[in-house]
């Protein structure tokens, strides 16, 4: 059966131990991104497996009629809205989950954290320009010395989603010695008590009170959209808004307005709407905004964890013995 991998942006998963795992079949791996259905079409229309590298390619409907060689997808992490399972049934095509771990983005949203809270790439990046001790950041619009930064000990760290990133975060924030404030749903919620932590009155006033405010939730219909431009213009000047969790979570163009406004003050981003983003995207442009190309997981462990649990299941498939199958339905479907 022929293997096709996307979206292998490094070049890293051919170098991976867990790559041993496909030796005895034909894999072939993509290292850049194409969006349309036509470009896409004419890349998969041989693969018989599919091996998807997060949500970095919409698999619709649309897509899946045009390739009938597809027999199996094996997603790297949990199944997201990126993928049309239900088109899958539909078409015979089963879908395998791998596995995923909240370490590497939590620690990514901390690195962001303390990258804006003391303006680190600001001080970096003029410091390569023979500029000593000199953040940038001069706009007389800001509050007063806000350029120099600030440390996070005794400031209120706001957490919207008391999952398994938003616990660790927590974890972080309290060995800072931060003051933790948790919203969520109401079982979160009271996890979040029952661990010693503060919980916020409401939404509104996690916005108002929150020094940094760090976004964990999961993207569905519920939750797209959900933060508005109004809550981000309760955030105080001087504070910061964190998201590494989806980009769709915010309404669309909310931040780059609020950023334009003062409140927040900067934002600290992993995320975006479509991927990969342009070099003169909005978010870029803004000098109080701190971006990375969504690296959440893309390091040597998380990628080896969940490569290595998504070609298990493509081993187990090929072996006629498939494994963490989330449609169940597509196997029964004739082809």
């Amino acid at each position: 059966m022929n293997i096709v991998i996307l979206d292998d942006y490094q070049d890293a998963v051919r170098k991976l131990p867990c790559a041993r795992k496909l030796d005895p079949y034909p894999a072939k791996v993509y290292t850049n991104n194409v969006k349309g259905i036509a470009q896409l079409a004419v890349r998969l229309r041989d693969a018989d497996i599919l091996v998807l590298n997060r949500d970095r390619t919409q698999v619709t409907k649309a897509l899946l009629e045009r390739l009938p060689r597809l027999k199996f997808i094996a997603q790297t992490g949990r199944v997201g809205p990126h993928l049309d399972v239900h088109a899958c049934t539909e078409r015979g095509i089963a879908v395998a989950e791998g596995v995923s771990s909240p370490i590497a983005p939590a620690e990514l949203t901390w690195a962001l954290i303390m990258a804006a809270s003391r303006r680190l790439p600001h001080y970096i990046g003029n410091l390569k320009h023979g500029a000593w001790q000199q953040s940038g950041l001069k706009s007389a619009s800001m509050p007063a010395n806000f350029a120099l930064g600030s440390v996070l000990r005794r400031r209120t760290l706001g957490i919207w989603g008391y999952g398994q990133v938003g616990r660790i975060v927590a974890g972080y924030g309290r060995a800072f010695g931060m003051q933790v404030l948790i919203w969520g749903s109401e079982a979160s919620r009271q996890q979040a008590r029952e661990a010693g932590f503060d919980l916020a009155a409401s939404k509104e006033d996690l916005f108002r009170a929150s020094d940094v405010l760090s976004l964990h939730l999961r993207l569905s219909e519920s939750t797209r959209g959900i933060v508005r431009s109004s809550d981000l213009a309760l955030m105080k000047p001087t504070a910061i808004f964190v998201n590494t969790a989806r980009a769709e979570l915010v309404e669309s163009d909310a931040l780059v307005a609020a950023l334009s406004r003062g409140r927040p003050g900067m934002a600290a981003i992993d995320v975006f709407e479509s991927e990969p983003i342009l070099q003169g995207h909005a978010l870029l442009r803004l000098e109080t905004c701190v971006c990375t190309p969504h690296i959440g997981y893309v390091e040597q462990d998380s990628y080896e964890l969940y490569f290595g649990s998504a070609f298990d299941n493509v081993v187990n498939f090929i072996r006629g013995t498939p494994t963490n199958i989330v449609n169940p339905g597509a196997l029964q479907v004739r082809r």
